[in-house]
């Protein structure tokens, strides 16, 4: 008996070949072990079994957790049934690409768990809403608080769209390929934390969300040549970095 999608878990079912081995190609690097974020029905594990020595499919619907090493009998495929969010990375011992075609709504924290464990892995390649993608990719003056976040630990290239269309049930939008190639982070935590509250209103001018006297502020934005009217999306990282650092002094 087929296996029905699960909506409440966001599932979309990708079975085109030529896109799902565009995304295994994606995910080659030099190490033997491939991290599988929701295999669901295997489409995409039969791409990275043929590019990888093993794949750990990490997968939180039981039905396709017990189905899964039946599609993919001999191979070195593990599975576990488990919630990625709540799966202990640390537990893997050797060097790792990450790779998913993953809920849109969890996409954010499946991201950042990925990027800030000490066990990061060699590269990130994932499927997601294609709006999101372009969020995190973003830059002159469209920053948000995930896209600055993801830069700190990452460099971020965009792969090919994928449309609604190729999906089975098709989802309301888009869907993009994002790539994420982990490094240490670019900024301290204290920084983070500062961009967070830049963004505590994020239409509004900057200086009003640092909550600072106007005078501090507007001598602040002087020294680091700071328009009075930028708003938090306009800065970049290396901006944050030196506003929090004279912030400190």
């Amino acid at each position: 008996m087929a296996l029905k999608n699960n909506k409440s878990l966001g599932q979309h079912w990708l079975k085109d070949r030529e896109i799902l081995d565009d995304i295994a190609d994606f995910s080659i690097s030099d190490v033997d072990l491939c991290l599988e974020i929701g295999p669901g029905l295997g489409t995409l594990t039969s791409s990275l079994l043929k590019r990888f020595d093993k794949v750990l499919a990490v997968e939180y619907d039981q039905r396709l957790a017990e189905n899964l090493p039946k599609s993919f009998p001999g191979k070195n495929l593990e599975v576990i049934n488990v919630d990625f969010l709540k799966f202990d990375l640390e537990s893997i011992k050797e060097p790792y690409v990450a790779v998913g075609n993953i809920p849109y709504y969890i996409t954010s924290p499946i991201i950042m768990k990925l990027l800030e464990t000490t066990n990061s892995p060699r590269k990130i390649v994932l499927l997601i809403q294609k709006e999101v993608a372009e969020r995190i990719a973003a830059e002159d003056g469209r920053e948000s608080v995930l896209s600055l976040s993801v830069k700190n630990r990452a460099d971020v290239t965009l792969g090919p769209v994928v449309f609604k269309e190729f999906f089975t049930p098709p989802p309301k939008v888009d869907s993009q390929v994002i790539i994420l190639e982990p490094h240490p982070p670019t900024v301290p935590e204290d920084t983070i934390k500062l961009i967070k509250r830049g963004f505590s209103a994020p239409r509004k001018k900057l200086a009003h969300n640092l909550g600072l006297p106007k005078e501090v502020t507007a001598k602040i934005f002087e020294s680091l040549g700071i328009n009075k009217d930028t708003r938090p999306a306009d800065l970049d990282l290396s901006n944050w970095q030196n506003l929090q650092e004279i912030i400190t002094k």
